[in-house]
């Protein structure tokens, strides 16, 4: 069975925090849905914030709903980039090579699969296959330009 272990840095304006599971694969994977999940935790966090502020009451169960809140946009969103650096690691794996041509695998699997499972028809995870694999090579030519 393998073994975990876990490691963090600080450093402005990174924070870095690395969880070996014994598995390239695995890693990578579970680095993306704690990366990806806190970010949309915590995006949920600053919007449940602002409508509290703006309605100007606050109670035991709108904190519990902004909790649940949280909690879900959390899971959704780091499920999703776990599948997708999962899937782009493993066409990386496959193929041999490192470029983009993995990102756009990656995403059109991505895409594909989470709309497959949330009982969509065949043209709807076409087109999110197309999407996800739009959006995750634009994403990696734009890091080109930066």
């Amino acid at each position: 069975m393998p073994r975990s272990r876990f490691s963090g840095s600080v450093s402005s304006p990174n924070v870095d925090v690395f969880i070996d599971m014994g598995n390239p694969f695995l890693n990578q994977t579970v680095d993306g849905f704690l990366k990806i999940g806190t970010v949309a935790a915590a995006r949920a966090a600053a919007e449940e914030t602002y409508y509290v502020l703006k309605r100007g009451n606050f109670s035991e169960h709108k904190f519990e709903h902004s909790l649940k809140r949280m909690c879900r946009e959390g899971a959704y969103w780091g499920t999703i980039a776990g599948l997708y650096v999962g899937m782009e690691y493993g066409v990386e794996r496959v193929r041999g090579t490192y470029d983009w041509k993995n990102k756009l695998i990656g995403g059109a699997f991505t895409g594909a699969l989470i709309s497959a499972a949330t009982n969509e028809n065949r043209d709807r995870v076409v087109v999110s296959a197309l999407t996800g694999g739009a959006i995750a090579t634009a994403a990696e030519f734009l890091n080109y330009l930066v």
